[in-house]
Order: C-alpha cells, then sequence, then structure tokens
C-alpha cells in the first residue's frame, strides 16, 4: 500500500486516529515487512515509517498484502493511465530487449522521438528539451536556464506550493514540511507571495470570487519593487486543489512581459491531461517561456521528468545546466512515448474533463448544504471537497477530514488529505463511471456520517 495511503499532510506518524487505523487494518503478512520496513529505512514526515504494504497495482486498484483492496485516488500524480498499462509495459520490454541504456553523449531514437513529441503537444515555441529523472530536477533546470538568459538570479514563487525536494526546488516551494527543518539559509533572492485563493487570506478572502486579482497584483508589484527578478515559478493549478481566479494568470503573464521576467509553469501533477486540458496553463489562455513535466510522464511505472523551454531560450549551450545519468535513458524515453500514445489513442484529455463534470456535479449535488462542506472545487481529475468547522469562517476541520479519511479507507477508497483538511480526489483518467461513482458513493456517506 503505498506511504500517502495513510499518512496526510498535518498528521502525525503517531496520531490515534493513525495507530487504531493500523491496529485494525494491517495484517499479519504485512505486520513483518512494516518492521523490516521501519528498520531499513530513514525516517520523515509523510514517508517512513509505513503503516501498510502494496502487493499489486493495476489500473485504479492497489492491494496489500493481506487481500485489502482500494480504488487509489491519489497515487502520488504519476496513475493518469492506470497503474501497469499493457501498451506501457509493452514498450519497456520491448525497449529492453532493444537498447537498455545509452550514455548521454550518445543520442537514441526514443530520447529523441520523446523530445519531438512534447514540443509537438506544448503550444506557442516551447520547444527545447531536458530530460531528468525527477521534477524537482527539471525545475532546477528551468531555474538555472532562467538565470542564465536573464542575467539575474532573483524568484518570484508562492507560499504553499510545492516545487520539490531538492535545496534549489525547496528554496521557491512554499510548503513549511519542505522548509522548516532545514538549517541555515536557502537559496537567496527568493521572493514568495501569497497564493491565490489562500484559505487562511490575512485580508479576510475566502477563495476566488472574493480574491480577483489582488495576489496577481501583488506579483506585479514584487517584480516591480524588485526590478531585477529572473522568473515567476508556479503551479498553474494547485493540486490541493485551488482553481485560479479568471484572468490571473494573464495578468501574471503580462506582468511578466513588463518586468522582463521569465514565467515557468509546474506541470508535474497536472500536465498530460489531468485537469482536461493537455496543460492546466491552456485553462487560462497564455503560454509560458518553461514548463516542466514528471509523475505522470513515465506511465505510472518508471520515473522520468521533462523541462520544455522556447526555442530562444537555448542560451546554455556553453555550460552544463544538467548533466544526468539518465538524461536519454532510451527504457524510460519509451515509456513516456507509449504513456502519451496512450492518452491520445484513447482520449483521455477529454475524459478527463468529462469524469470532472460528474464528480463535481454530484459533490455539489449532494453536500452542497452539508454543514460540514467548506467548499467544493477542483478541474477535470483532480477535485476535492474542504472540510470545516463552521461554514461561516471556514475554520478547518482537521479532526473531521481524519475522521472521513478512514472511514473512506475502510469503504475501500484511498486519497490524500491536503492542509489537514482537504479532501483530495485525483482518480486515473481511465476510471469507469461506474467504479467513479463507487468512489463517490464512499466520500459522500463517509462526510455525511461525520457530522
Amino acid at each position: 500500500m503505498a506511504v500517502n495511503l495513510v499518512h496526510t499532510e498535518g498528521e502525525s506518524n503517531t496520531s490515534d486516529a493513525r495507530r487504531a487505523w493500523a491496529d485494525k487494518a494491517v495484517g499479519p503478512k504485512s505486520a513483518p515487512l512494516l518492521a523490516r520496513d521501519a528498520d531499513a529505512f530513514l525516517h520523515q514526515s509523510l514517508s517512513s515509517p509505513c503503516v501498510s504494504t502494496i502487493e499489486k497495482a493495476e489500473g485504479i486498484w492497489i492491494t496489500d498484502r493481506d487481500g485489502r483492496v482500494f480504488m487509489d485516488f491519489h497515487g502520488n500524480s504519476v496513475h493518469h493511465i492506470g497503474y501497469g498499462h499493457p501498451k506501457v509495459v509493452a514498450a519497456i520490454k520491448d525497449q529492453l530487449d532493444t537498447l537498455p541504456f545509452a550514455p548521454r553523449r550518445f543520442t537514441n531514437e526514443p530520447a529523441v522521438a520523446l523530445a519531438e513529441k512534447l514540443a509537438a503537444i506544448a503550444p506557442g515555441e516551447l520547444g527545447k528539451v531536458l530530460f531528468t529523472t525527477g521534477g524537482s530536477d527539471a525545475n532546477e533546470v528551468a531555474l538555472k536556464i532562467a538565470r542564465a538568459a536573464t542575467g539575474r538570479f532573483k524568484t518570484i514563487s508562492f507560499w504553499d506550493s510545492f516545487h520539490g525536494a531538492g535545496f534549489g526546488a525547496a528554496s521557491v516551494g512554499g510548503e513549511a514540511t519542505f522548509r522548516s527543518h532545514i538549517a541555515g539559509p536557502l537559496l537567496p533572492g527568493t521572493e514568495h507571495v501569497a497564493p491565490f485563493a489562500c484559505y487562511r487570506c490575512p485580508y479576510g478572502h475566502a477563495g476566488p470570487e472574493s480574491c480577483g486579482l489582488a495576489c496577481a497584483n501583488m506579483v506585479d508589484f514584487v517584480l516591480e519593487r524588485e526590478g531585477d527578478v529572473a522568473a515567476v515559478i508556479a503551479e498553474p493549478m494547485r493540486a490541493v486543489p485551488y482553481v485560479p481566479p479568471p484572468g490571473f494568470w494573464k495578468a501574471v503573464r503580462e506582468a511578466c512581459n513588463r518586468r522582463g521576467a521569465l514565467l515557468i509553469m509546474d506541470e508535474i501533477p497536472t500536465g498530460l491531461g489531468k485537469t482536461g486540458r493537455m496543460f492546466a496553463f491552456e485553462h487560462d489562455d497564455i503560454i509560458p517561456d518553461i514548463v516542466t513535466m514528471g509523475k505522470a510522464l513515465g506511465g505510472g511505472i518508471l520515473p522520468i521528468a521533462a523541462c520544455i523551454a522556447r526555442k530562444s531560450l537555448d542560451v546554455c549551450g556553453d555550460f552544463a545546466i544538467g548533466h544526468y545519468t539518465h538524461e536519454k535513458n532510451p527504457v524510460t524515453t519509451r515509456a513516456a512515448l507509449a504513456t502519451i500514445e496512450v492518452i491520445e489513442e484513447e482520449g483521455l484529455v477529454e475524459r478527463a474533463a468529462e469524469i470532472g463534470e460528474i464528480a463535481m456535479g454530484r459533490l455539489r449535488d449532494e453536500l452542497a448544504h452539508v454543514p460540514i462542506v467548506g467548499d467544493i472545487r477542483g478541474r477535470g481529475t483532480m477535485f476535492g471537497v474542504e472540510i470545516v468547522t463552521d461554514r461561516a469562517t471556514r475554520e478547518p476541520g482537521h479532526a473531521l477530514a481524519e475522521q472521513i479519511y478512514y472511514a473512506c479507507l475502510e469503504g475501500g477508497v484511498s486519497f490524500k488529505i491536503s492542509q489537514g483538511c482537504v479532501l483530495t480526489l485525483s482518480p486515473p483518467m481511465t476510471i469507469s463511471d461506474e467504479d467513479l461513482h463507487k468512489a463517490l458513493g464512499v466520500v459522500i456517506a463517509s462526510i455525511k456520517a461525520a457530522i
């Protein structure tokens, strides 16, 4: 069972609810492996020690060693096309027999074909590519390109954002989990502003309707005051989930243009159709200067990420911006090519939009008047339900959310809690209507039972 299956943001490794679930749910086949895991791995928040095991992952399903089966509505955002898609598995096996590895100074057909494909599906002038093994590294490549292209080093990003766990990525990120316990300074020049639709805005805003473009104006204000910002780096839609207010990214794009800063869009969890468009920023009718992708790019099997920049930003030829051992790995790039083919051939971008309409419609129909539901929001196959103790103040309902979470696990639905109170639901784009409604039924019943 995936680590985050029962460990949520804001929850202690030793919370009463966690212990109660583990005592009841961890079976005799899982317990020995859990003990070995706790002994072998470094412990950290949101990860080790684990609370259960995983024996099988297929389609939308995960199964633990004791036979408990869950629909996975989390998947660390890698399972856009479900687990173990036959076409991706076949492509990987074939590539292993043909060419299993290539040193980066020697090119190969799958790597070049993937770079060409990404340039083809990306809009505008986005057409120069570099591959990494993870999204954090892809974001660091983007930051290096921005520095080289502008001759500046400062950045603007948003509090509560997540861009990876490396020092550079954590510096521009805004999640306390990845910043608060790092001794000493992070990167200099990493300015942060309040996120759009901040759920605890100090100015009393409760969402995009009341917030308008205040936070976009703050980006412009900081760009003007600093005067030497290389880039704004942001998630086009936060995976919490939070959808930007209309016109937000257009305002930020225009501000970047006025101030000579680049716009980097982190599409690592949202890209490849998850929100009902191939790239989430397409909802807002803008094109960034650089976009990063990852997570689902490897088909939910292999790790690969990409940085795609405007062709005019190919300015780093005289120095290294990312000498990665697996930069042009033929197996991971072949898996990514097969993943994109599946998404296109099966119409999964359009299917994601349809799933979102079905899910958001049912959640709003059945939960709109439930007193502990503060908000229902999302796009495509990234949607969520905010749990509160008071709808008027939007006071977060952390304990209620945890109660609902474990009730859903008992009902066979796994997901993630974000910010301690947001039930964050993100199914594969391949889920059937029948399974979608079954999972939503479990979530709705668990929320109503918690009143």
